[in-house]
């Protein structure tokens, strides 16, 4: 009897708490947001090649693959700039709310990637991605710490998994379009494709209530005070940190995903397949990113909670810096190396999945009352950082006249991250701060 009982008691498992039709709407709403988000921060990478052949001589130069490689890689690193001053939303979100500010950062994006249809020149369409990234950028702070603040605690931690696969779902559905839209009607509409989210942003506004905790919190009554109470003794430490392993995360994004469009175009070119086709393998190739980096996120929040955060991020940038330096170090590199590179891109994908344990840390190690400006603040340095290695990796492609080995060699960033990690503060089994 006493073993049957011990049976029944062991095979139970305990039932989490059911999340409520507002909280199940509220997380619709963004991670839609997130998903076209997604879709909208990818789209220039798909259409670069044929966007900068076109504009590069309406701006007086030649549309030569290594000014296309140095243009798009500055094009790319003034997006980053824009993510970074996406900080701004941090604060007004501590101050006014999330719902409402993240309704604005949808439609900020949403706004300027489809005014990017209408460029003449490149100077124009850096313009256009520099606001853009700005909305961009306050999409994944404002939404990390909606869900994080409205879900229960014992389903928060997986909340951030699914909702981080929502970034690369948009990875997704931009390489669809792309396959369809983009290889037929060509890369303006591409961008105008992007103005969909202002209808997302419009019923987050209307329809999404604010989490209750925030609710109970009374908001600072200056954002000078949210911005100095971030570097107090108490966080100084977790802010430091957090930025400079977010930093080393973005620009293996930008490394591993963004570039995927653009070596996937030229292995095809060099293995003798026309146009259409390459930009079809790309799309393809992206979705491979896409749908492997979503396995990593929904892996992300259960490895995290086995082993520590720090030990779940040493995992994955560790995976990350060997699957850069095989799919541009070397495959990149090889005569009939396409084959392989698409084969690696499922690594590329599962490895940044990482992003799913900051989606889960960073609203962990900080109060309510200045929990948005700490993730949009963290978040933001290391977009910056990460815009530092693209201005320097436009150098460093025009000089070497190849992406692949300059990529290559960011994934010594992750080492760098690895050696980080254990000053970062772990918030393993720890409840999120009141």
């Amino acid at each position: 009897m006493s073993k049957a009982l011990t049976a029944s008691a062991t095979s139970i498992k305990p039932i989490k708490t059911p999340l409520s039709r507002e909280q199940i709407r509220g997380f619709w709403a963004v991670y839609l947001g997130w998903v076209l988000d997604g879709v909208d921060s990818v789209i220039f990478a798909l259409v670069l090649i044929p966007a900068l052949t076109e504009l590069l001589p309406n701006s007086g130069l030649a549309p030569t693959p290594a000014n296309i490689a140095m243009y798009g890689s500055i094009m790319f690193g003034l997006f980053l700039v824009g993510w970074g001053l996406s900080f701004i939303w941090g604060p007004l979100a501590d101050r006014f709310g999330r719902v409402k500010v993240l309704a604005a950062s949808i439609l900020v994006y949403s706004l300027f990637t489809g005014a990017a249809a209408f460029s003449d020149n490149i100077w124009q369409l850096a313009i256009f991605r520099l606001i853009a990234g700005i909305g961009v950028g306050g999409e994944w702070a404002l939404a990390g710490t909606y869900v994080a603040e409205s879900w229960p605690e014992d389903r928060r931690k997986m909340g951030a998994g699914y909702l981080q696969t929502g970034y690369y779902l948009g990875f997704f559905i931009a390489a669809l379009l792309n396959y369809t839209v983009g290889a037929t009607y060509g890369w303006r509409v591409m961008f105008l494709c992007g103005l969909f989210p202002a209808v997302v942003a419009i019923y987050t506004a209307l329809k999404v209530k604010e989490p209750q905790q925030i609710r109970q919190v009374k908001p600072a009554t200056t954002t000078r005070a949210v911005w100095w109470e971030i570097f107090a003794p108490a966080f100084r430490r977790r802010t430091l940190t957090s930025s400079a392993l977010v930093g080393v995360a973005i620009v293996g994004l930008w490394a591993g995903s963004v570039y995927e469009a653009t070596a996937v175009v030229t292995l095809a070119t060099r293995a003798g397949i026309d146009h259409v086709g390459a930009v079809h393998l790309a799309s393809i190739g992206a979705a491979v990113l896409s749908l492997s980096t979503i396995l990593g996120c929904l892996v992300a929040p259960w490895l995290a909670e086995r082993v520590g955060r720090r030990k779940a991020l040493g995992i994955y940038f560790g995976g990350m810096a060997a699957s850069i330096v095989f799919a541009f170090g070397w495959v990149f590199y090889l005569d009939n190396g396409l084959h392989l590179f698409m084969v690696s891109l499922l690594f590329l994908g599962f490895f940044g999945g990482n992003f799913a344990i900051f989606s889960l840390w960073l609203p962990e190690q900080y109060p309510t009352r200045i929990r948005a400006t700490a993730f949009a603040f963290n978040a933001s340095v290391g977009r910056f950082i990460g815009a530092g290695v693209n201005f320097l990796l436009a150098a460093a492609i025009h000089g070497y006249g190849s992406i692949g080995a300059p990529i290559a060699w960011t994934a010594a960033a992750f080492v760098l991250g690895i050696l980080i990690l254990p000053f970062a503060v772990e918030t393993r089994h720890q409840t999120l701060p009141q």
